[in-house]
């Protein structure tokens, strides 16, 4: 089990991406709230919630992701959690919360999947997945 930690990687324009690692529950959680709430109050609307190295997540951490979501939208935003865990993606199925946040199963493909960041990504860099390898994310 690894030491939580959320890592910033951007901001490229309104878009970041959080990369978790760790346990997200009651102890933890209110620190990736507020990275989200920070990254919104700096006009970054547009988040990847990398969780593909967490390796629980209670309802405090769902609620939280949750909440980032309707935050982030409320200023044109999105939220899109990167999930490779089957023990997380059952999670988020179980509750009915990948219709509201439907998972990716990488960063390149949460950018791919999401127009306004394929745009971020390509200005940038001139591709999502050149993107991806200048930030350390494949």
């Amino acid at each position: 089990m690894e030491e939580f930690q959320v890592e910033t990687i951007g901001p490229s324009g309104d878009c970041a991406v959080l990369r978790v690692t760790g346990e997200v529950d009651v102890y933890t959680a209110p620190v990736l709230r507020e990275r989200i709430r920070d990254l919104a109050a700096k006009g970054v609307v547009h988040v990847i919630a990398d969780l593909s190295r967490v390796d629980f997540l209670d309802s405090t951490g769902l609620g939280v992701l949750v909440g980032g979501l309707k935050r982030l939208r409320e200023h044109g935003g999105s939220l899109t959690p990167v999930i490779t865990t089957t023990r997380i993606l059952r999670i988020l199925q179980i509750t009915g919360l990948t219709k509201v946040l439907p998972p990716q199963p990488s960063v390149l493909d949460a950018i791919g999947a999401d127009p306004h960041w394929r745009q971020t990504a390509e200005s940038e860099a001139g591709t999502a997945d050149q993107w991806c390898r200048q930030h350390g994310l494949l």
